[in-house]
């Protein structure tokens, strides 16, 4: 998805802001309305949602499990941006949330003495790759209810056109598999654009606000993943190394010098104008993810025309490299709540990726793409989110999103200036690591 305010705006299910904290949906009582010594044994539930676009299907949903289980679920939605200062609010109460939810390692270090452990939860035994899970120690603190991917959409109908030709660098997908192939293939589209009739092998790399965090966070986080995956780096450390910057620089400098644009144009390019360039077939690969298929196919294309692949950067070994998966929404179950709550709360997750309503809820009503086993016969009419499952039974080794420790929006903007003061030529590559490894270090100085 397209950043939200900070990150994205995502489309995938693109969160619309909302100007005050929606009321809060009570579930149905059960009985007559009051609790009793049985209704305190059976325990409750109160969700405190993240998300304001679900907010009117939560609500349905939890009127429909208490009408079936007669167990009261309460749900509170934090209007768009407030969520954190809502969650300190409400967690202080005597009434707090029994679930609530993180965003990743960074928002877990604020809640982490409210976290209950969810190793024996069936909602995380029921993850289709556990790894997804976010995790402290051996402690699954979080699971995520909703999964997104990106890489490298790619227009099939070029592409085959490119394997048809004489002397093409690769006769198949299958054959892209790896930093140097992708190159191969990308140097000779760019050399023949007029035969394959494209006017660049990539779209533009813009560096308007709608499509630098395509490059400042979504591709940044590919040398970060390698680096925090060979040093074993489970949650936001204070420095990093920026082992893998070459890697960075060398995917980047692919896409300026094998696009549809000058580098020097770049700054005024828009999220839209890839989008179009894509949607024209102007260019052949597109860095984006599951959440870009609502714009393509409202430009025209349709589902056989696209696919999706990893962005490659020249590791060792990554022909086993799959798509890069994650999440920015875990729920997390309270603590402190007593342990009839507790217990309500886990009863009801699993009634929400198990039953046909709560599937239906979470699949089709709210447009999520659920990372749960159950939902392995929920078929998608968005073709990329069905490469992004082909991809996770593919057996390949998914990139997880560690994007989501970065330690500021500043460190980001800062990375991004450097990377378009050197595809335009005004700055070196070395303003980049600087930025990049330099900045880290401040930035999380700063916020600590």
């Amino acid at each position: 998805m397209k950043e939200k305010g900070s990150m994205m705006n995502r489309t995938v299910k693109s969160a619309v802001a909302m100007a005050a904290v929606a009321a809060m949906s009570l579930g149905t009582l059960a009985a007559c309305g009051s609790s009793t010594s049985g209704d305190d044994a059976r325990g409750k539930v109160y969700y405190l949602n993240f998300k304001p676009e679900a907010a009117d299907q939560w609500t349905a949903l939890a009127k429909e499990y208490t009408k079936e289980k007669g167990v009261e679920v309460k749900v509170q939605t934090a209007a768009s941006g407030t969520y954190e200062q809502t969650l300190k609010s409400e967690i202080a109460k005597t009434d707090a949330p029994t679930l609530f939810q993180v965003n990743g390692p960074v928002g877990y270090q604020n809640w982490k003495k409210y976290t209950a452990d969810m190793s024996n939860t069936d909602v995380y035994k029921e993850l289709a790759n556990q790894d997804v899970a976010l995790k402290d120690g051996d402690k699954v603190v979080g699971v995520p209810y909703v999964m997104e991917t990106y890489g490298l959409i790619y227009n099939k109908d070029i592409l085959n056109k490119y394997f048809a030709l004489d002397g093409a660098k690769a006769t198949s997908m299958d054959e892209i598999d790896n930093f140097d192939t992708l190159k191969a293939v990308a140097d000779d589209m760019q050399a023949r654009k007029d035969e394959l009739g494209i006017k660049g092998a990539f779209t533009s790399a813009g560096f308007d606000s709608s499509s630098d965090w395509r490059f400042k966070t979504h591709l940044a986080n590919l040398p970060l993943y390698y680096e925090f995956k060979d040093d074993n780096v489970t949650e936001q450390p204070a420095k990093i190394k920026g082992t893998y910057l070459p890697n960075y620089k060398k995917i980047f400098d692919l896409y300026i010098t094998d696009s549809t644009t000058e580098p020097t144009q770049l700054s005024a390019k828009t999220g839209d104008d890839a989008n179009s360039e894509f949607a024209l077939g102007e260019a052949a690969f597109y860095q984006n993810g599951t959440w870009a298929w609502t714009d393509l196919q409202k430009a025209g294309m349709t589902d056989d025309q696209v696919g999706m692949m990893p962005i490659y950067i020249g590791v060792k070994g990554e022909e086993k490299q799959g798509l890069t998966t994650g999440s920015e929404n875990y729920w997390c179950i309270n603590d402190k709540a007593s342990d009839a709550d507790k217990k309500a709360t886990e009863d009801f997750l699993k009634w929400v990726i198990t039953s046909d309503t709560g599937k239906k809820a979470l699949s089709q009503d709210m447009g999520f793409t659920a990372p749960f086993k159950t939902f392995d016969d929920v078929k998608s009419d968005n073709p990329l989110t069905e490469a992004a499952v082909e991809d996770q039974e593919s057996g390949k080794t998914q990139v997880s999103w560690n994007f989501t420790m970065m330690p500021s929006e500043e460190w980001k903007n800062k990375v991004g200036q450097a990377l378009l003061e050197y595809a335009q030529g005004t700055g070196k590559w070395d303003a980049v690591k600087t930025a990049f490894v330099d900045g880290w270090a401040s930035e999380y100085e700063a916020s600590h």
